[in-house]
């Protein structure tokens, strides 16, 4: 990427709409649209202020494309930190193409992937955990994720570890200035002071990183399998959970050979539901797939929904729970809940009577009536409940990036190495080379310490024309 070069891209969605956007950004950005710009005015776009509109025609030679209007970012005033000019057109595919080609042959190049948003982080309009959460924001999909990209967004992650950075850095300076004055036995950083910022550090890094659970899961979907016999109600409970006839519903026993996927928001986190293949002793060999890949979607999942009919509990419990012990000890570590179906074919004492026979499993029990979708509110509020919301209703910063976590993971590390140092009162340059560790890997996360590479595999995965 060449920051002298002019790019030129479609910023809005491409194929067919009402309006689409053009942007052009870069040192000529302003002169090569004026000489295809003509304003009904008859105005010079040179000569315009910044943060202006401009209503004109968009002109090859003698020959209009279209009838515009050209938004001016003038200087640094602008989302890529350089010249700026975005125009309006109508959304017509030809018409979009028309005046890119238009522009290419006046002297623009096209951007590649992201080149406008790594433009603004070169150019210092913000910082690298910043430009990852415009990705983040370009990709939420719920209200969780979106409020997590836009907190990242507006700095607060970036600020919370460059002010972490900025003490350490502080003390950094007085334990090299030690160095320079290793003859004369002296301490300029105040050892107690120290302590206590190592131990503050430590804790902030700790909370970062326990954050990513919620965060990676609230990001990308808590995926969710529907597990149990066939005929159950597993197509019925994940219709009944979508509000929507999603899956096929029949008496046929096995109807489902397939894992059925779609997706939910509750209470603004974004879930997975899989509907999988009954789980049984079978001789049909695509159903027997069908049974392989529910074991394999279960391993996949972060929540199990294990589902039986309430009727038939009554005369296999024993087998049921055998079952369900199974799951449980295969998949220790995942939240289990068991779903007692058709509780309208049950009485309240039959009802209690499976409840109690379970109790001993230590897993959560819902009932509900999945054909007249009953309990089924009750269900989701056992399945939000897995997740730790309360950060997001106390604007704590979450880390949902892989990059991030592992730098994180890193710099507590090189800490951990520090605080050891002071409890074992090692030399001050030892303690020296871990500090600087742990500030490479601090800004590692914000972009102060970087390199072509990593900014070639963060920018890829943007789209176009951002």
């Amino acid at each position: 990427m060449i920051l002298s070069e002019t790019i030129v891209a479609l910023a809005s969605a491409s194929g067919a709409g009402a309006v689409a956007l053009i942007r052009v950004s870069g040192p000529q950005a302003i002169d090569l649209v004026a000489d295809v710009f003509q304003p009904v005015k008859n105005k010079d776009l040179r000569k315009q202020k910044t943060h202006t509109l401009h209503l004109g025609f968009i002109k090859d030679d003698e020959k209009i494309i279209d009838q515009v209007l050209v938004s001016l970012f003038k200087g640094n005033n602008s989302y890529t930190g350089e010249p700026t000019v975005e125009i309006s057109c109508h959304g017509s595919t030809f018409i979009q193409q028309q005046i890119i080609q238009l522009l290419l042959r006046k002297g623009c190049r096209m951007a590649t992937a992201g080149e406008f948003t790594m433009r603004s982080f070169l150019n210092g309009k913000m910082d690298l955990s910043q430009a990852e959460a415009v990705a983040d924001l370009i990709a939420s999909d719920n209200e969780a994720s979106h409020q997590i990209a836009m907190q990242q967004m507006r700095g607060g992650f970036s600020n919370e570890i460059a002010k972490l950075r900025e003490e350490l850095l502080n003390f950094a300076s007085l334990i090299e200035l030690e160095l320079d004055f290793s003859e004369e036995d002296v301490e300029f950083a105040d050892r107690t002071a120290f302590r206590d910022l190592v131990n503050r550090i430590q804790f902030v890094l700790k909370r970062l990183i326990d954050s990513f659970a919620v965060g990676n899961v609230i990001k990308n979907g808590i995926p969710v399998a529907i597990v149990g016999e066939p005929n159950v109600g597993k197509s019925t409970l994940l219709n009944a959970l979508l509000n929507e006839e999603r899956a096929i519903v029949s008496d046929i026993a096995g109807t489902t050979r397939d894992t059925i996927e779609d997706e939910l928001v509750i209470d603004g986190i974004g879930f997975r539901f899989i509907d999988t293949a009954g789980i049984r002793e079978t001789k049909d060999v695509v159903e027997s797939i069908g049974i392989q890949k529910t074991f394999e979607k279960i391993e996949q999942s972060q929540v199990i929904l294990y589902l039986f009919e309430s009727l038939k509990f009554k005369v296999q419990s024993s087998e049921y729970i055998i079952e369900i012990e199974k799951i449980k000890n295969q998949f220790p570590l995942k939240p289990l809940v068991v779903v007692i179906n058709k509780i309208d074919l049950l009485s309240e004492t039959e009802i209690l009577n499976i409840k109690k026979q379970l109790e001993t499993l230590n897993v959560k029990l819902e009932t509900i009536s999945a054909k007249n979708k009953e309990g089924i509110d009750t269900l989701k509020k056992q399945l939000i409940s897995f997740v730790n919301t309360g950060a997001l209703r106390n604007n704590e910063t979450i880390v949902t990036n892989t990059r991030h976590y592992d730098s994180l993971i890193k710099a507590l590390e090189e800490i951990q190495k520090v605080q050891y140092g002071l409890d074992t009162n090692i030399s001050a340059d030892l303690m020296a080379i871990d500090i600087r560790q742990a500030l490479y890997y601090f800004g590692e996360i914000t972009g102060q310490v970087t390199n072509d590479e990593l900014l070639g595999n963060i920018f890829a995965n943007f789209c176009i024309g951002k």
